[in-house]
């Protein structure tokens, strides 16, 4: 007899996935490169007519007066923030206790940039004004992260960005948006990208996350600032001889998936809804504020699992292909793309059906 399936291996065997646009692909740059002819040349350093009209393209729908194309989210945002430091001659910024910077960066911001974080707000809970107002220290930039994911994607209300951003230039202090997922809050707030930017003096976007491309990002702002930007991008060594294939990809994907955000925002609150119906599982938040929240299963993850790929074997159906366990169960994060869509209503619905009975049957046997 074989070995049994792992979690990942029978969401990959499943006709359905629940969750992102597909499987990541090289056949991705593929279908963007069918745009595009031989005879296109590329970017060269950073010049050339491929990577300056989507810059231009990308200042102009974040309401910016520059903005320039990074490899990464990552080099990116601390670059904005040095920049920030070095305007006001004090090397403080603040930011949630989960930001990206904090926790996924290996401490680039401080061992590179020699830059102190001011950790805002409960890690549960996202910044509000009265966690800058109270602030002891000062600081030369404050960022927040729009939606807080590892927090299941939560958000503060528009007023009260409104309020913060007020609050900061009166105080002199730089507002940066890391908005790695701002395209799927917009739904939301019921705002365009560039109302919401006109609130941040800096804003970063990616374009792998909601949009699906390849990888890559934009950091936008005035002209001085993205000036100096650019200047630390070849520092930073983001000046590859040419980054076609990622602008490419992020136009292409931009094209196709930027008017379905509302989509996806509305399959993510029906998601939640049919999760919440199950025994033993909640989503955080409980109606989701972007396209993405996180599950969490009152359920020992050794039994979830198994229970797991028996579901996806019957139904052909994959909601995650791996969950982390937890102080008082397990927990994954849910992001929804293209794949949705895609799912019938009524094998959807069976799935919760099964996903239900199995979870009582767990809790009865523990």
């Amino acid at each position: 007899m074989g070995e049994k399936n792992t979690l990942l291996e029978a969401f990959r065997q499943t006709n359905y996935r629940v969750v992102g646009h597909g499987n990541r692909e090289i056949r991705m740059l593929k279908e963007a490169l069918k745009e595009f002819d031989g005879d296109e040349e590329s970017d060269i350093y950073g010049a050339g007519n491929i990577i300056e009209d989507f810059q231009n393209k990308l200042s102009e729908y974040l309401g910016k007066e520059a903005a320039v194309f990074f490899p990464s989210g990552t080099m990116a945002q601390q670059i904005a923030l040095r920049i920030w430091c070095d305007h006001k001659g004090l090397k403080r910024v603040a930011y949630h206790p989960l930001c990206h910077l904090e926790i996924h960066e290996e401490d680039g911001l401080k061992e590179l940039h020699h830059i102190e974080p001011i950790l805002l707000a409960d890690k549960d809970s996202v910044i509000q004004l009265d966690d800058i107002v109270n602030m002891k220290e000062d600081i030369s930039c404050l960022l927040l992260e729009l939606p807080q994911r590892e927090i299941g994607g939560q958000l503060p209300d528009y007023e009260t960005l409104e309020a913060i951003s007020a609050y900061c230039r009166e105080k002199g202090i730089k507002l940066h948006l890391d908005g790695a997922r701002l395209f799927e809050i917009l739904p939301f707030y019921k705002r365009s990208a560039a109302e919401v930017c006109r609130l941040f003096d800096s804003v970063y976007v990616s374009f792998y996350k909601g949009i699906g491309g390849i990888a890559g990002a934009i950091l936008a702002g005035d002209e001085a600032f993205i000036k100096e930007s650019k200047v630390w991008k070849r520092r930073h060594g983001g000046d590859l001889i040419s980054l076609y294939p990622y602008i490419i990809s992020a136009d292409y994907f931009l094209t196709q998936r930027l008017d379905k955000m509302g989509q996806y925002y509305e399959g993510a609150k029906e998601l939640a809804q049919l999760f919440n119906s199950c025994h033993a599982v909640s989503t955080k938040p409980m109606e989701p504020v972007s396209n993405m929240f996180h599950v969490h299963f009152n359920a020992p993850k050794e039994q979830l699992e198994s229970n797991l790929i028996a579901i996806y074997e019957e139904t052909g159906i994959g909601l995650t292909g791996y969950i982390n366990e937890t102080e008082n169960g397990c927990t994954y994060e849910a992001a929804i793309g293209d794949q949705y869509a895609l799912i019938p209503k009524e094998n959807l619905q069976n799935i919760f059906r099964k996903l239900d009975e199995r979870l009582k049957e767990i809790n009865v046997r523990n």
